[in-house]
């Protein structure tokens, strides 16, 4: 009998340049079991029709005919039926890989530190937090606020996500990854601009409630930057966090400042003004001292993967 390699050799094989997802393999085998791609469907939980779809995809990429078509179901050919064995290994290989990695999950254990300014914490790190407990249940977040990066050497924290200028000279042993530049800009409500209209020019923003504040090093850069070009004078109001800001500008209360990672995600935001060059980027920071352990590992690839995809998100939505 001829096996399946030569059989895919014979009509072209995968050579046609379509290539093969395992969900099609798997609809295979659902319909080589079961006869029908409804009762396939149901194994899979998902639709008759994709079933159907997915079956004809990798008859498509594989250059075979994999069942006959019949009115009382779906019958193996001879090239399906020489590739089930093989369709089988691939199958038992990939639930064995998963379970392995779910066992890893949950012997990942232990208390993982982190720390972030406050607008950082409520916009992008606890939204993720739910997702990563699902993932490594048995690793406990102490998520800490804080104006200062802490020292990561001393233990102070485990995990830092950090605005960091060029300039800035980093703690001997601290490590990281850049999740994107820090971009900061003046954001209002749409309720706001609806009222008093959108500023595009900084010498428009006169003419507009200017709101103040943010944390201690925020706070700093932003008064440099108002004076700088002549609106300290139109600060209407002040705030003493970056998250109390965000509220007052979702409260149409005036514009004000804010990282345009956070205020490029929220659509009742617009943006003002292109941003300021604060000249520092986003970093997700450890320290020699935990970078090698498995929890921290792990919690600090999650967030990194998480952030860089709303990243991408933000710059694949401007691009449109």
């Amino acid at each position: 009998m001829q096996n399946a390699r030569e059989a895919g050799r014979e009509h072209g094989g995968a050579m046609n340049g379509h290539s093969v997802d395992w969900n099609d393999w798997r609809a295979f085998l659902a319909v080589a079991r079961n006869g029908s791609t409804l009762s396939a469907g149901r194994e899979l939980r998902v639709s008759q029709t994709t079933v159907a779809r997915r079956v004809a995809a990798l008859e498509q990429a594989l250059g075979l005919a994999l069942f006959e078509r019949r009115s009382a179901g779906y019958a193996l050919t001879g090239a399906g039926t020489a590739l089930v064995p093989a369709a089988e290994a691939v199958e038992q290989a990939t639930g064995s890989a998963e379970e392995q990695a779910r066992a890893q999950a949950r012997d990942l254990s232990g208390t993982v530190r982190l720390t972030t300014q406050d607008l950082y914490a409520q916009q992008l790190v606890s939204p993720l937090l739910g997702a990563l407990r699902e993932r490594f249940p048995a690793i406990r977040i102490e998520l800490e606020t804080s104006s200062r990066l802490l020292d990561l050497g001393g233990g102070e924290a485990d995990i830092g996500l950090r605005e960091i200028r060029a300039e800035t000279r980093q703690p001997a042993g601290v490590v990281g990854r850049v999740v994107c530049p820090d971009e900061w800009t003046l954001y209002c409500s749409q309720a706001y601009a609806g009222r008093h209209g959108v500023p595009s020019r900084i010498t428009e923003l006169r003419e507009h409630t200017i709101l103040g504040g943010g944390c201690d090093d925020v706070e700093a850069m932003y008064d440099a930057w108002l004076a700088r070009v002549g609106l300290l004078d139109r600060v209407g109001m002040r705030f003493g966090s970056s998250t109390a800001m965000l509220s007052a500008i979702r409260s149409s209360l005036g514009i004000a400042v804010l990282p345009c990672i956070v205020g490029d995600s929220d659509p009742e935001l617009i943006r003002c003004v292109p941003p300021l060059d604060y000249g520092s980027k986003l970093w997700l920071v450890t320290h020699e001292r935990v970078r090698r352990s498995p929890a921290v590992r792990a919690v600090i690839d999650f967030l990194y993967e998480r952030l860089l995809a709303h990243v991408r998100s933000l710059e694949a939505r401007d691009a449109a």
